[in-house]
């Protein structure tokens, strides 16, 4: 079970964001800096979390959580980066050629697993996150 770069990138950002006080905006290339991380590629994915109403963006002074940090879900930011069929919706073990009408041989445990994944991905937010003070691996 693997989330792309975007996913790490989009969380990376946000943590820079929750330590943005109030109505004060950072632009890209201020969270690229911050966050060590591509502005360029950085910019598409903040686009992303602003379509899908994570962030609040404002041309010309940048961008900011939309609510605080406790109000946002980890599945919310995965699926405005991911897409609607992030990790939990797809199989874990033959992603290309398993489905229900041509499951693979562990099909049936995934179907199990998939419900518990996806409610632990909506109960952890970003300021869990925040508190966990985790390096990410390949740490900055």
């Amino acid at each position: 079970m693997r989330l792309t770069r975007d996913s790490r990138y989009a969380i990376e950002a946000l943590i820079v964001l929750s330590s943005v006080p109030g109505d004060e905006m950072m632009d890209a290339r201020e969270i690229a800096r911050s966050a060590h991380l591509p502005a360029p590629f950085l910019s598409k994915i903040l686009r992303s979390l602003a379509l899908a109403g994570v962030l609040r963006s404002q041309r010309g002074k940048g961008y900011s959580l939309a609510r605080p940090a406790g109000r946002v879900a980890l599945d919310e930011v995965l699926r405005a980066v991911e897409g609607n069929d992030v990790i939990w919706e797809t199989c874990i073990f033959w992603r290309e050629e398993c489905d229900t009408e041509h499951p693979c041989p562990l099909h049936f445990r995934w179907q199990d697993l998939k419900p518990g994944i996806k409610e632990s991905m909506g109960s952890i937010t970003l300021a869990d996150i925040v508190e966990h003070g985790v390096e990410p691996p390949g740490g900055h």
